[in-house]
Parts: C-alpha cells; structure tokens; sequence
C-alpha cells in the first residue's frame, strides 16, 4: 500500500499541473484572438478525453474490481473519489444558487448534507465495509434473509438513482450547450458519451481513479473565480472570511431597491397582472369564451388590413397557445397569478438575503405562520438530506472499496475536508454574485446589458431572461428572472473575466455532474446484474457473463436517463432533493435498526421500506404540482402541515421507522444466521 500510495500522489500531482499548465496555454490562446467555441470545445475535447484515457486504463472484467475497486483504495483518495461522487450537479451547480435565491434558507443543504456524512462515518460506514460483500442490497439480504429485502432494496436503489442521475444528466446537456453551442437536447447525448466512457469499462476501478481526477478540475474551477470575485470586489481573496461584511453592503442595496420608485412600478404592473388573472378565475368559462373570441378577432383584423406575415403568424400562435378546455385554464391561469404575484413581492420575490425565516414571530396571524412553516420547511430539509446521504447506495458502496474499516472511517473524514472546501465558499459565492447582480446589471439601460445574458436566454429562456415590462429601457431587478441552475456558470461573465474562465467552470460543473452519474449508473447496472440476476435468478452465472451483462444494463440505464433528461423535467436541486428524500425513507430505517436492534427482522425490515418508499412517492405525488398535473390530478396542492414536498421524506421516514418496529415486535425474531450476521458486525468494535 506505501507503494500505491506513492505512485498515486506522483501521477495526480502531475496530472494537477497539467490541467493547471492546459489552462493557461487556453488563457494565452484566447488573448491572442483563439474564438470563444474553440476554447469550449478543447475543455470539452480535453476533459472527457482524459477521463475516457483513465477507463480505458482501467479496464476489467474481476468482479472485485469491477464493483468495489480490488477494495485497496487509500483512504484519502477514497475520499477525494467520495467528494467527487458526492459533488453532484446539484452542488456545484444549484447550491450557490439555492443560496443567491433563497437566502438562509438554503444554508439546509449545508447543513443536512454535511450532517448526513457525520451520520454515515458513525452508523454506517465502519459496518458496512466490516461486512464486505458488494452492494446495499448483499447487506439488506444478509441481515434479514431472503431475497424479498434484497429485491425491494435493489428496486429502491435503482429508483433513487435513476431520478439522481437524471438530474445529473440534465446539467451534462446544459453545461455542453453553453460550451459548445449546441441544442441542449444534443449536448444531453454528448454528454452522455462523457459518462459512458468513465464507468463502462471499468466499473468502480475506473470510476474511482476518475473521481479523482474530476475532484481536482471541479474544486479548482470553483475556487478560482469566487476568489477573483472577491478580490474585485474586497480587494481580499478570501471570499470564507469576508463575506460578512459584503453582507452587510448587500442589506443596504436591498433596502435601496426595495424603496425605489422604478422597482414599485414594476410590482405595481405584476400585481395588477396577478388581479386580472384573479377576475379570470371568478367565471373560467366566460373568461376563456372572451380570449378565444378576442384572438380570433385579432387574427381577422390581422389579415384584413394586410398586417406582415409573421405578425398575423404571431397571433394564430397566440391563439393556438390558448387553454384547451377549462380545467386546462384554471390550472394554467392559477400558475400565472401565483407567478405573478411572487414578483410583485419586494426583490422580485427574494427574501433578503439576511433574513433567517419568512415572516414575522411578532407579526400578524398571517406573518406568525408563514415565520412557523418556513422555519419547519428548513428543519424538514435539513433533516430528509441528513438521513438521505446516508441511505445513498452510491455513496454507501464507497467505503466498500477501502482495504480496511478503520480507512472506511478515515475516508469519510476525509470527504467532509474535500467537499468543505466548496461548502464553505458557496454561501460567499452567493452573496458575491447577488451584490454584483444587484449593483452592477439592475439599473443599466438594456441596450447596454452584456451578450451572456442574451446568450443564456438563447439556451432556455426559462434560465435567464428579461424584460422591459414598464417600458423605461432600464433594468428593474423585478424584470430580470434567473434561475438556480446557472448562477455558478455566469458568475466568471458577471465579474468579466476572460472566457477562459466560464469555460474552465463550465469544465468544472461537467466534471462534478459526470462524477456522480458514473456512481449512480453502476449501481443501477449492480443492483440488476449483481443482485437480480445473479443473486436471485441465476447463481451459477460465471463472473464475466454477469460483469457483461452488467455493461450492458448500463448503457441502457444510461441512454433511457437521457432521454428523461432531454424533456427537463423539473430543476436540478429539486430532483436531486427528491432522491434523497426516496433513500433516506427506503434506507435508512432497516439499515440503522438492522446494525443496533437485534429485534429488526425480516417482516419488519420489508415492510418498513415499503412503507417508507410508498408514504414518500406519494406525497411527491400528490404535493408537487408539475407531477399532479402530470398525472392529471385534479384540485389544488394539499400540505401536510405545511411541509414542502421536497421534504416528503420526513413523513417516509418516520413511517418506515415505526413500521419496522411494530411488524418485528408482532413477528418472530431473526434466526440464528440473521443474529450471526448481524454479531460479525458488532463485535469486535469497528477499528
């Protein structure tokens, strides 16, 4: 291991220098008059061709190897390979932003993720490797006996993982989009081949020795142009330390725009649009009578006075784009007023950055219960995300690669250290990004707004867009909508840095986004060739027909997450979130009482994630309004007290919990196999 050890820190030192070196040979190119494609492209070229060097390298078809990395992975890199794994699109992409949107309300994420890996290193991690074996499921089935655990753990994990790796998907096809300039729905199968190339070959071997690699393009690339914001703006490269005072100067700006008479009109113009769709609702079908009536007179004085082709194209789209029937109106109108009146809220409908929760404690009724269900929505999240990273069969099958239990442990302390790294900064890289949003672009004219902003408009209008909605042809902050998935991608245009930058971000974000794709499809292809196939339906297949057919079940896996991805269906932090909902509520209930209750048993165990799964799915269901729509719901959103469904695994957990406890006091107790397994866990004491 010395050896290895050695030989480890002299390749990635190397291979840190080069990208360093690859940077600034890009930076001399793009001075020198190199196009700003060109430079996109060799990012893209040069990344995903080293990641495909390092698969191609680490090729095989050992089972050991292939799903667990030999189990002789040190620590430190495990633990780099962790971060990476962990450093999702999610993170490196919609945290900071979360943060610039949401204020201290998104500081749940930082707080639950970061809690959730102090919940692995003490309960589950040190268990977990003692054990062995490959996967979740190996360890579900060996604690409770059976193949009914193993198949609704396999079944679980490839849910969680499917919806994550959407996600991760979905940011490969933006993230290639911006730096190509290609569609985004082109740049999803682009970079789709990024991901293949990393994990087809080589399973977790190659995957781990990628992680690595990817960690350290993806910490450089954030770290790089907050601190040259930060520097610009403070004259202090260190953006963790004085992000405080850019806090304080944030408040003041905020009260400067809240107070602004341009900024008023422009509520004033979302409130009154919010109250004509108000009266709309009073009479859906005489409301939706008059628009149809009022389109087709439009397009008939269209045509008889002549009007330009592409005016009366206009209005015959107007007119086709009307609702359908009048549900389709209630709902689509319902979704405008709400929209409309969140932006005719102060800020565009931003809590101040400072402010800890909605509302007021010592406010009115009203504001004493918007105080109560923000204040639980992030006691909710940070809880789900908590128990969700650790019931992540991804991240759990990490510390199955250490040589021992006490580098198990060791490695989780070192992933806390690589990903505090970002987490640390991100709150400042909000704070930052939103003073320069604030005093920078709101107040130029709009013949004045910098290209990167059409250009992302082009990319997807729901992204960033704005508009002229008083018609005084200066921006208002309440007539510019930028959403959560590209703030950490615009930051080095919004601080004007050279190209050179957004395109090693860009790098970054792809490299975080490819990372944890790479996990989550191995453990999809794991659970079905490793624990259906051959666990449950052939046990005598010969290693390399199940590593083959493994292979196989990921390219597939991958090809249909594409093709989610493509349709967009919902925010990257959103999706993300709602995984760790699913794992903590499938998961995390049999693992933890299956490690410290010897009274967990079979029955318990199985209806216990069944319960979990179904109280969560269905929440998410119900709750979520573009998945009630999707399954033609009718009625508006009912909260369970209030919580979010971005939470829904709070009501998950606590129903698996109690269901594992009832059924196995009500079932007889685990047999003498189920208590052999479980004393090789416990005893002795993990190192």
């Amino acid at each position: 291991m010395p050896a290895l050890r050695t030989r480890l820190h002299r390749i990635y030192a190397w291979y840190t220098l080069g990208f360093v070196v690859f940077v600034l040979g890009l930076a001399v190119c793009e001075y020198l008059g190199m196009p700003k494609i060109w430079i996109g492209f060799c990012f893209l070229a040069a990344t995903v061709g080293i990641y495909a060097v390092i698969g191609l390298f680490s090729r095989t078809t050992d089972a050991d190897e292939y799903y667990v990395a030999g189990r002789r992975v040190p620590a430190i890199y495990n633990g780099m390979a962790a971060g990476a794994d962990w450093m999702s699109a999610a993170s490196f992409i919609g945290l900071a932003g979360t943060l610039y949107l949401a204020g201290y309300a998104g500081l749940a994420y930082v707080l639950g993720w970061t809690g959730g890996f102090c919940l692995v290193a003490l309960c589950l991690a040190p268990y977990l490797r003692r054990f062995g074996q490959f996967t979740i499921p190996d360890f579900l089935a060996a604690r409770y006996g059976g193949h009914s655990p193993r198949l609704i753990g396999a079944a679980a994990a490839i849910l969680i993982s499917f919806i994550y790796v959407v996600a991760q998907i979905y940011a490969v096809g933006l993230i290639t989009s911006r730096l190509t300039g290609l569609t985004f729905e082109i740049g999803v199968f682009v970079g789709l081949g990024g991901v293949l190339v990393c994990s087809f070959l080589g399973g977790m071997r190659a995957v781990t020795w990628t992680q690595v690699a990817q960690y350290i393009v993806l910490v450089i690339a954030y770290l790089v142009p907050v601190v040259w914001l930060c520097a610009k703006q403070t004259g202090v490269p260190l953006p963790q330390l004085v992000y405080g005072y850019q806090l304080q100067k944030l408040t003041l700006r905020e009260q400067e725009l809240i107070d602004d008479p341009k900024e008023l009109q422009v509520r004033g113009l979302y409130a009154q649009q919010a109250a004509n769709y108000e009266k709309k609702l009073q009479d859906v079908p005489v409301a939706l009578a008059q628009d149809r009536l009022h389109a087709s007179q439009l397009v008939a004085k269209l045509k008889a006075q002549e009007a330009p082709l592409a005016e009366i194209q206009a209005a015959e789209k107007g007119r086709a784009a009307l609702p359908k029937t009048t549900l389709d109106a209630e709902e689509q109108w319902q979704r405008a007023k709400q929209f409309n009146d969140s932006r005719a809220q102060p800020l565009g409908g931003m809590p101040r950055q400072g402010q800890v929760f909605a509302g007021d404690p010592a406010g009115t009724p009203a504001e004493q219960q918007q105080f109560g269900d923000s204040r639980s929505n992030f006691l909710a999240l940070m809880f789900c995300l908590m128990v969700g990273t650790a019931g992540l069969p991804h991240l759990l099958t990490r510390f199955y690669t250490t040589p021992s239990v006490a580098e198990a442990r060791q490695s989780v302390a070192w992933s806390l250290f690589f990903i505090a790294l970002l987490y640390f900064t991100a709150p400042a890289l909000a704070v930052m990004v939103k003073y320069e949003v604030l005093t920078e672009l709101v107040g130029q004219s709009f013949s004045q707004l910098p290209d990167w902003i059409a250009q992302w408009s082009r990319v997807d209008s729901s992204l960033l867009s704005v508009s002229d909605i008083n018609g005084d042809g200066v921006l208002q902050l309440g007539e510019m909508r930028i959403s959560s998935d590209i703030i950490m991608l615009m930051t080095p245009e919004l601080a004007g840095l050279p190209f050179v930058v957004s395109g090693m971000v860009a790098a970054g974000a792809l490299a975080a986004a490819l990372s944890t794709a790479d996990g989550l499809l191995l453990t999809i292809s794991a659970a079905l060739s490793h624990d259906v196939y051959f666990r449950t339906v052939n046990p005598q297949a010969v290693m390399t027909r199940r590593v083959t057919l493994s292979k196989a079940l990921l390219l597939v896996t991958a090809l249909a997450a594409a093709a989610v991805a493509a349709q967009r269906p919902a925010d990257i932090l959103f999706l993300v979130a709602a995984a760790f909902s699913v794992a903590g509520a499938a998961f995390f209930p049999a693992l933890v009482l299956g490690i410290f209750w010897r009274r967990a048993n079979r029955q318990g165990a199985v209806a216990g994630m069944l319960a979990g799964l179904g109280v969560t799915v269905y929440y998410l269901a119900v709750a979520t309004p573009w998945m009630r729509e999707a399954l033609g719901l009718p009625g508006p959103v009912q909260l369970w007290w209030g919580i979010q469904p971005v939470s829904a695994g709070l009501f998950g957990v606590a129903a698996g919990f109690a269901t594992v406890v009832l059924v196995s006091w009500l079932t007889p107790r685990p047999d003498e196999t189920q208590m052999q397994t479980l004393a090789l866990l416990r005893s002795p004491p993990p190192a």
